[in-house]
């Protein structure tokens, strides 16, 4: 008697600019994972967006504002309910940044978060274990893909040019865009008032030294008279006697 396998749906969809690979390419991997990890599941849901609707995401979900390269959403499924496995959102744009890092194609980069994303939907977690899930991730890419397995090196988060920015709460949050370039030239003013204020300041000059005891104290001096010398008188030469 030979058991048939049910059937497996993966629901597609996308949300991106960008082009992802569809079931052509990667129907097959997500087969070999289910009957690998999750044999009883019969639906899956995959996922495109843009980096800005995967920042939307993870801030909503995960309390983190910035965007991701994949997030998995588990279904929990009730007694009798259809067993869907839960859903796999995989940003494109950082996909490709990935890709173009690692020198492989945008479907290679793909593959990986593919399985990344089905190990956690399995209730896997490479933030609680000892490394036992991203060693079974690069086992599974060497048998189901015959490749080498690709690092998921980037704390695979912070965009270019995107900075930290403090809320008055004392929370911080990842800005890019015009926020990004706001706070940058907020900085760079605070730098200039104080290199002007540094500039401005002019060290003291040292007291003058004074020497033991109190110091004199200046008094304006009377102006002198000149002395007048008076001529004595000279004897008459005429022999009279007054």
């Amino acid at each position: 008697m030979t058991l048939t396998r049910p059937s497996f749906m993966i629901d597609w969809s996308s949300r991106s600019k960008m082009r992802g690979p569809g079931e052509q390419s990667l129907g097959k991997l997500f087969h070999a994972l289910r009957d690998r990890l999750a044999p009883e599941a019969q639906g899956i849901s995959m996922t495109y967006v843009d980096d800005r609707g995967m920042r939307k995401l993870n801030r909503e979900h995960r309390g983190k504002n910035m965007t991701t390269d994949v997030l998995s959403f588990p279904s929990s499924v009730e007694k009798g309910a259809f067993p869907h496995l839960g859903d796999i959102v995989i940003s494109l744009p950082t996909a490709e940044k990935m890709a173009k890092k690692f020198g492989v194609s945008r479907r290679r980069e793909v593959e990986t978060l593919v399985i990344h994303g089905f190990l956690h939907l399995c209730g896997h977690d490479h933030e609680m274990d000892r490394g036992e899930m991203m060693a079974l991730q690069a086992q599974l890419e060497r048998e189901l893909l015959d490749v080498e397995p690709l690092a998921m090196s980037l704390k695979r988060g912070r965009k270019p040019g995107s900075k930290v920015k403090k809320l008055k709460d004392g929370t911080r949050v990842v800005v890019t865009g015009r926020a990004a370039a706001a706070l940058v030239r907020r900085e760079h003013v605070k730098k200039d008032k104080k290199v002007k204020v540094r500039k401005a300041a002019k060290p003291k000059e040292p007291a003058p030294k004074r020497g033991p005891g109190r110091p004199r104290k200046e008094t304006a001096s009377a102006p002198t008279k000149r002395a007048v010398r008076r001529r004595r008188p000279t004897p008459s030469r005429s022999g009279v006697i007054g």
